[in-house]
């Protein structure tokens, strides 16, 4: 026994530590965590019940005449308040016939009611507003605020004289208010909804950019080490000092794209189209292709210039990696509304994109998508591999900038 309350009382004091701990820990963002609870059902409208408990003691101390009458109003009158306030927190049993047949049957019951037994009998007509402002919600809520109000003010009026006002200001408070707090509960919880999706959405695209970002980067780097690496290796033998150079290189490729993968983490990359015109110029040298790099226009945004960086970086991987070519071109032409960019070479293809899309490609379609812009690629027909991105741009600056490369 005493074992069985030992357990016990460590079980009840690792749920309150676990409960205690909910309570207290933030979320991710650095806020405690929201606790919406359990949606609102019939049974909030239960309670409200009471107020026909007059009606009742009348009827048992014998004040109303006809008590089997009247009794059996109140259990007709209760029975369809509970029908109609369970159905009224579903919008679709909520908006049905059978639901408004209830609350006309509970009108003219209200008022045979009243009109024959006044006094308490009279409150059952707040309890007609707050069933009425659960299930009438809508655009014509006000209306029938408004003319129950009227009919229990009038028959409030013919019982009561003038305190029929109070009657008739009750029931309408009660319909309207109850239609207002209903109302108001769901629409926060449409946009708690809202919210959710919104965020789940949100993750979904930064997971997306982030792949992206990643095999761009790394991609590109990595074969841009390889190239430089097999390069190294070949003239170790016969060229040392050029070895070295080619080593030096592959020492600064690392730490630029250490420092680009931090960048590309946090989302704040971005990139120089000149920078990478630069490096796809070393990466093809290294590998014996030909650069030709061509570049007229006006200057274009940061934003425009990081897509097209993109472009020349995945474009120029895929040459060195897959097109076996000897020659490639990369030509910037702007405008003053959009500007093209192009890479081409003169290879086979092989087994790279020239047999359809990569992931590479892929994602700077989508990319350029999201921009307004668009990104095509494929096999040309004279030989070789094309692929052409066009973005709408801005004017900007003032003159254009003539051919930033040479054939090297």
């Amino acid at each position: 026994m005493t074992r069985t309350r030992g357990r016990l009382r460590g079980i009840s004091c690792r749920l309150d530590a676990w409960q205690l701990a909910r309570r207290s820990a933030p979320s991710e963002a650095g806020e405690r965590p929201e606790r919406i609870g359990p949606p609102p059902t019939g049974f909030t409208l239960l309670p409200w019940l009471l107020m026909g408990l007059g009606s009742l003691a009348n009827i048992f101390q014998g004040r109303t005449s006809n008590p089997w009458i009247g009794g059996l109003g109140l259990l007709v009158f209760n029975s369809l308040y509970i029908y109609v306030a369970m159905r009224s927190f579903d919008e679709k049993r909520r908006d049905s016939p059978s639901t408004r047949a209830a609350l006309a049957v509970m009108a003219v019951l209200t008022c045979g009611l009243s009109l024959a037994y006044g006094g308490n009998w009279l409150l059952f007509f707040p309890l007609l507003g707050l069933a009425a402002g659960a299930a009438l919600r809508g655009r014509w809520l006000g209306r029938w605020g408004w003319s129950l109000a009227a009919l229990a003010g009038a028959v409030a009026g013919f019982k009561d004289g003038w305190n029929g006002l109070n009657i008739a200001y009750g029931t309408f408070l009660s319909t309207m208010v109850t239609a207002a707090i209903l109302g108001l509960s769901d629409a926060v919880r449409q946009l708690r909804a809202a919210r959710e999706e919104l965020a789940t959405r949100a993750v979904a695209e930064e997971r997306l950019r982030f792949s992206r970002d990643l095999h761009d980067l790394l991609g590109h780097t990595l074969s841009v080490i390889v190239v430089k690496s097999e390069a190294a290796r070949r003239l170790a033998p016969r060229d040392l000092d050029a070895a070295l150079i080619q080593i030096t290189d592959i020492e600064s490729v690392g730490r630029q794209a250490l420092t680009e993968v931090r960048e590309a983490v946090t989302g704040y990359r971005e990139g120089s189209l000149d920078t990478e015109l630069d490096r796809a110029r070393s990466a093809l040298t290294a590998a014996d292709v030909e650069p030709v790099v061509h570049r007229s226009g006006p200057p274009l945004p940061p934003q425009t210039e990081a897509l097209l960086g993109w472009v020349v970086r995945e474009a120029v991987t895929n040459v060195v990696r897959h097109s076996g070519a000897s020659r490639c071109e990369i030509a910037v032409t702007g405008g003053t509304e959009q500007v093209r960019l192009t890479v081409t070479d003169n290879g086979t293809g092989g087994d790279g994109p020239a047999q359809g899309p990569g992931t590479g490609l892929t994602g700077l379609t989508e990319r350029l998508a999201s921009a307004g812009g668009s990104l095509s690629a494929g096999a040309e027909a004279r030989g070789g591999f094309a692929v052409t991105a066009e973005l709408p741009v801005a004017a900007q600056g003032p003159a254009p900038v003539g051919v930033v490369g040479a054939p090297a």
